[in-house]
């Protein structure tokens, strides 16, 4: 036995909760389970700084308007690319293979997943430490605080969905409570009419670009949305679930961000939290990072998962690449280097959104790989033998979404790339089938 093959047979950590294959109905969940995960991801730090800044820079209904048109956009994507998830048990990465992008383009799509959660992750470890690290300051070096918070995270995720959704069930009802008691603090001290009245107290903000704020800050949480609806039953629960945990997310979060910020005249969210609630919501903001954190990293692990299996032929045990992922990410964090990256990760980001639309009209409009994908869940359950190297179409589609959601300065930057690479797949990919369908005929006379 070689080395590649006695590492692929024996290093088996956690669980690998089907990162290379169809998630078996047997293992199908409640959409509650499911909704709470996704409730987690927007009942998080980053959505309450979300709601702060949008307050900081515009009046109530603005921000409202804001927030409704960005949920809008992100729930299209969540639900059209959940349901593709659902019916085929397949997480995004390993999806695309049959959605517009070959074996070639998804290893691709793979490896950006991998190192854009990566860096995230790191980032948001660093977020998660520095807080603790207030919260007890000169009790350990922070670099040691990062260690161990990337640790901990890194524990969760091994074990993956199940562990992930227990820790859901400590951390998003501690932090809804957090911010409803936050904003309760606040209406004793601001009676709620004069809050909701109430000018924003720094530079204005329009409602496109806080829809941008809003739609660009989670695009990509709502384009990878198959790694998490692939353990759904139905598409119905596909859109209960999206549709609940967008609105709540975006709507209760958000909305408090907003009024806070009217309230305390800061963006600043640890500010505001301590100004009405002290170190205990400190503590649970805090901790509350764990739920977008460890998406985070179980992305990238099943990412990194369909790389090496596309690069090499070697399926890798999800829970040994959580712990890598998981390992680079946390030393990065503790060196200090994300903070010098966090504009390549925003670039990363923008090359998300066209993956979406193209994964969208390949397989609701264009159905191009749709009785492969049935056929071969039709005999147990399997992934289709037949894999496409890849296509240029989608690969060319790609990269003009990205470079359009990235240089035009109209509108909202993740919906023109959305857009303009949903309309250049198909076109192209009409195109192709005309020039292609004589050369068949003739090669068949």
């Amino acid at each position: 036995m070689n080395a590649a093959a006695e590492l692929e047979g024996n290093l088996h950590i956690g669980r690998d909760d089907f990162a290379l294959a169809r998630v078996p109905e047997a293992e199908r969940r409640h959409w509650f389970v499911i909704c709470l995960q996704r409730w987690g991801q927007l009942s998080a730090l980053s959505q309450f700084l979300l709601g702060a800044t949008l307050g900081f820079g515009m009046d109530l209904w603005p921000a409202f308007w804001a927030f409704t048109l960005g949920a809008v956009i992100l729930e299209i994507v969540g639900i059209f690319t959940g349901i593709a998830g659902m019916r085929e048990g397949l997480n995004t990465s390993l999806l695309t293979r049959w959605t517009g992008f070959g074996r070639i383009g998804s290893s691709l799509l793979g490896l950006i997943i991998t190192i854009s959660l990566m860096g995230w992750f790191g980032v948001q470890n660093a977020v998660f430490a520095s807080g603790i690290d207030s919260l007890l300051p000169h009790l350990l070096p922070l670099w040691a605080w990062q260690i161990l918070t990337g640790a901990a995270v890194i524990l969760i995720v091994i074990w993956g969905f199940l562990s992930m959704s227990w820790t859901a069930y400590v951390t998003v009802p501690a932090f809804v409570l957090l911010c409803f008691y936050s904003i309760g603090v606040a209406f004793t001290q601001h009676p709620l009419g004069q809050l909701l009245g109430s000018p924003h107290p720094g530079p204005a903000l329009t409602i496109p670009a806080g829809a941008t704020l809003v739609a660009g800050g989670f695009i990509v949480g709502a384009v990878i949305t198959p790694d998490m609806s692939r353990f759904n039953r139905s598409a119905a629960d596909v859109v209960k679930q999206t549709i609940a945990g967008f609105t709540l997310g975006e709507y209760t979060i958000g909305m408090i961000g907003v009024l806070l910020a009217h309230a305390v005249k800061t963006s600043n969210v640890i500010g505001i939290v301590t100004t009405t609630s002290g170190a205990i919501g400190v503590v649970i903001l805090i901790v509350a990072t764990l739920k977008i954190n460890d998406w985070n990293l179980y992305s990238g692990s099943l990412g990194l998962a369909n790389f090496i299996d596309t690069l090499s032929g070697h399926r890798i045990h999800r829970g040994l690449l959580t712990l890598v992922v998981g390992i680079v990410g946390t030393l990065l964090s503790a060196l200090g280097i994300l903070q010098h990256f966090v504009g390549f990760l925003t670039l990363l980001g923008v090359a998300f959104p066209p993956v979406a639309s193209i994964m969208v009209i390949d397989y609701f409009v264009l159905k191009t790989h749709r009785r492969q994908l049935a056929a071969s869940a039709a005999q147990g359950g399997a992934i289709p033998a037949r894999v496409p190297a890849w296509n240029p179409v989608g690969l060319v589609s790609w990269l003009v979404g990205s470079v359009a959601g990235w240089y035009l300065q109209w509108g909202i930057g993740s919906v023109n790339a959305l857009v303009i690479a949903a309309i250049v797949y198909f076109l192209l990919s009409k195109a192709v089938a005309m020039v292609s369908r004589p050369q068949a005929r003739e090669a068949a006379a």
